[in-house]
C-alpha cells in the first residue's frame, strides 16, 4: 500500500463568499484528526498554516500532548500527536514527502471525481506518496484543487434537503475510514 499522509490547510482557502483567505489553527482540530489519522495508519498530520504566530500555538498544543503534563495525565494521546508536522506552506508538507501526488477533497467538487473504491485500489498500487489535503473555512482554493491528481467524491448527505456542512473533523474520520479501513 501506498504511504498516506494528511495536511490540514489554513491557507489559501475560501470564505463563504469565496474570497480566498487564512483560518485560524483550532486546538480541536490538531488532537481529533490526529488521533483519526494515527488509527486509521497515516504516516504523518501535516497542518499548514503561513503565519508564524500560529504555527508557535500549535506547536505548544503539540508538546502539551507529547512531552507535557497531556502526556502524563493521558498517555494514549502521545503517540498521535507525534506524528503532527507544522509546516508554512502546502509545499513544505509535499517536500517533506519526497514529492507526492496531491489528492483534495471537498463538499462542493470542481471537476471530475474518484469514488472511494477506485480511490483504494489506487492506494492498493505501487505510486509515490498521497498527500490527502483537507481545507479549512469553506474549503481549499481553486488554485489547490488544479494541483490535485485526485479529487475524491464528496462525502453525500442522505438528507431529503441536502444538508452536508460537515466539520473538517468529521470528514476527515469518514474518508479515512472509506481510503484506509480493512474491508
Amino acid at each position: 500500500m501506498r504511504r498516506v499522509a494528511v495536511a490540514l490547510v489554513h491557507y489559501p482557502v475560501l470564505d463563504r463568499a469565496r474570497t480566498v483567505v487564512t483560518t485560524a489553527i483550532t486546538n480541536l482540530d490538531l488532537h481529533d484528526i490526529a488521533r483519526s489519522a494515527h488509527t486509521f495508519g497515516v504516516s504523518d498530520y501535516f497542518v499548514v498554516h503561513p503565519i508564524a504566530a500560529q504555527r508557535e500555538l500549535a506547536s505548544r498544543v503539540q508538546a502539551h500532548w507529547t512531552t507535557g503534563s497531556g502526556a502524563r495525565r493521558i498517555p494514549d494521546r502521545s503517540p498521535a500527536m507525534q506524528a503532527l508536522r507544522i509546516v508554512a506552506t502546502i509545499d513544505d508538507a509535499a517536500q517533506a514527502l519526497g514529492e507526492p501526488e496531491l489528492w483534495v477533497t471537498s463538499a462542493a467538487p470542481r471537476g471530475e471525481v474518484v469514488d472511494y473504491g477506485p480511490a483504494r485500489e489506487l492506494l492498493q498500487g505501487d505510486g509515490p506518496p498521497v498527500l490527502l489535503v483537507f481545507g479549512t473555512g469553506w474549503g481549499l482554493a481553486d488554485e489547490v484543487c488544479a494541483r490535485a491528481a485526485v479529487q475524491l467524491a464528496p462525502i453525500r448527505s442522505p438528507r431529503e434537503d441536502g444538508y452536508n456542512h460537515l466539520s473538517v473533523r468529521a470528514a476527515a474520520a469518514i474518508i479515512f475510514d472509506r481510503l484506509l479501513a480493512p474491508r
